[in-house]
């Protein structure tokens, strides 16, 4: 059962770094779209017009569909965004002080 949750989230890190590069590459447009369909003082027509537009972009470039996860295990919660790791990954790694500049607090 653990392989195939490994094959899982490898496939997620591959469709989430896909989910970036798309929107990245649709970001002005879709920002531009967006702009003219929201702004009142223009004609209905030319707003309904940037709206259909905007609605046949990928759906996968849209920001809201990237999610943060860890680059060495998969997983989606507790990443931080800083270092693009999970807190446990990251724990581990600062413990074998293997993390530049992270150590422990004490004081």
């Amino acid at each position: 059962m653990s392989e195939t949750r490994e094959i899982g989230r490898e496939n997620a890190n591959i469709r989430d770094n896909h989910r970036r590069i798309l929107a990245a590459q649709y970001e002005l447009r879709r920002r531009l779209y967006k702009a003219i369909s929201n702004d009142p003082s223009l004609p209905d027509d030319v707003r309904e017009e940037n709206r259909y537009k905007l609605s046949k972009l990928p759906r996968n470039s849209s920001f809201t569909r990237v999610r943060n996860r860890c680059v060495f295990t998969g997983r989606a919660r507790g990443v931080y965004a800083a270092f693009r790791m999970s807190r446990i990954v990251f724990r581990e790694l600062a413990n074998r002080g293997m993390l530049n500049g992270v150590k422990k607090a004490s004081w």
